[in-house]
């Protein structure tokens, strides 16, 4: 066994920032890099904005040219999906037979998309996790007349402002009572309401989906259980995802599993690591976050490219300040761009910094305990940006509302 040998399993944007971070940082043994795609690692933001509206072409979402890769010095195994592992033993098992062993396994293997029990194998029927279901769903957009999208979150919402720019009758569909609610509550989720149906968008909330129904192998519609069928002849289904840990049964890695600890994925402390020699990045990651005081996934891009950097460097300098990561995001929609810090939920109280939400543009602070856990603010990043350190510093919401009215 190579004792400096990396293994990184998963080649997106996190698997690929651990191996350029430790080369950065002097790791000069071998770096295995395993993807399950054929192509080269590239971001996936765009998949549902700019690469699905046709104004990106795929080749531009390319993180870094084949080039830049072979200066990294990788053996890159792309194509290639892993097995199974042994913690113990220190190996991973590939689909292809082969056997690499370890010194440090880096799990970057992100999530897979659910899928609906009754007719998602009817033509027409889409999911939108990679570059290739991102090109399908184009190409189907391109002649397609009906677009009903099953789940009215980041992804379902930014297809949805997608697809009505192009001209689709759109319907989007939760059994939750606004789009994003999940995410950013009903304050804001009911704003997006509103904004979706301004531009003509069939907003059902509320409502759960009973089954797709078919016609001689093709979607045709969307069945509801309010009893009434909305006619489609292509779906989304965007109704979340899960952790592709399924290769990691029986290895010895921790997992979670949504329930009591309410956190899935790969278990880790606040530095990545799961086990000594086994971190995890990304999606399918649940990180320790001391400001929460609990585990959690976040699964966004510049967190899990944050957690990357952390663990590539960490793997040369194991004794490096760690300063946890603050999530951001972000989601464009039609003249929209929703930007968070944190992690709101749905029970957090809700308030209004600056702006109006009525003219969509403003700044709010979400607050449990007595201190920000969040700050949201859509069309106005400059000054959501000067809020972060409240959400970095666990900030009393007293004391952040008062600065608000001083401003």
């Amino acid at each position: 066994m190579s004792d400096d040998r990396v293994v990184i399993v998963g080649a997106s944007v996190s698997g690929l920032t651990v191996a350029e971070t430790a080369r950065e940082e002097g790791h000069t043994g071998e770096i295995v890099l395993v993807g399950d795609e054929t192509r080269i690692p590239y971001d996936r933001p765009p998949l549902s904005k700019q690469l699905l509206s046709g104004e990106w072409e795929a080749e531009r979402l390319t993180l870094r040219d084949q080039a830049a890769l072979d200066g990294l010095g990788l053996d890159l195994r792309l194509g290639t999906r892993a097995r199974s592992a042994d913690a113990e033993a220190r190996t991973v098992t590939l689909d292809d037979g082969s056997v690499l062993d370890y010194g440090t396994l880096v799990i970057a293997t992100g999530v897979v998309p659910n899928r609906l029990p009754d007719g998602h194998g009817l033509r027409g029927v889409h999911v939108l996790h990679d570059i290739e279901d991102a090109l399908r769903l184009r190409e189907a957009l391109r002649s397609a007349q009906r677009l009903v999208v099953v789940g009215a979150g980041f992804l379902g919402a930014e297809v949805a402002a997608v697809a009505r720019k192009l001209g689709l009758t759109v319907t989007l569909v939760d059994p939750l009572p606004q789009p994003l609610v999940g995410a950013l509550g009903e304050t804001v989720g009911a704003m997006l309401a509103d904004v979706h149906r301004e531009h003509g968008v069939d907003v059902r909330c509320g409502v759960a989906v009973r089954a797709l129904v078919g016609d001689g192998g093709a979607v045709c519609g969307v069945a509801l259980d309010d009893g009434t069928q909305v006619p489609a002849d292509t779906v989304l289904v965007a109704v979340g995802s899960r952790p592709a840990v399924q290769w990691l049964e029986g290895s010895g890695v921790p997992l979670g599993r949504r329930g009591a600890d309410g956190c899935d994925g790969v278990l880790c402390d606040g530095r990545g690591m799961a086990l000594p020699g086994v971190y995890a990045v990304g999606d399918v990651a649940a990180w320790w976050d001391a400001r929460a005081g609990r585990r959690h996934r976040v699964e966004h891009r510049l967190t899990a490219a944050e957690q990357a950097r952390i663990v590539g460097r960490g793997l040369v300098r194991p004794t490096a300040q760690v300063e946890p990561p603050v999530p951001f995001f972000w989601s464009d929609q039609y003249d929209l761009k929703l930007q968070v810090f944190g992690l709101p939920a749905p029970s957090h109280d809700f308030h209004l910094l600056s702006g109006s939400l009525a003219e969509r543009r403003f700044v709010a602070a979400y607050a449990a305990d007595g201190v920000v856990q969040a700050v949201v603010g859509c069309n106005m990043a400059r000054q959501l940006r000067s809020w972060r350190p409240a959400v970095a510093s666990a900030t009393p919401v007293g004391e952040v509302l008062r600065t608000a009215v001083s401003a």
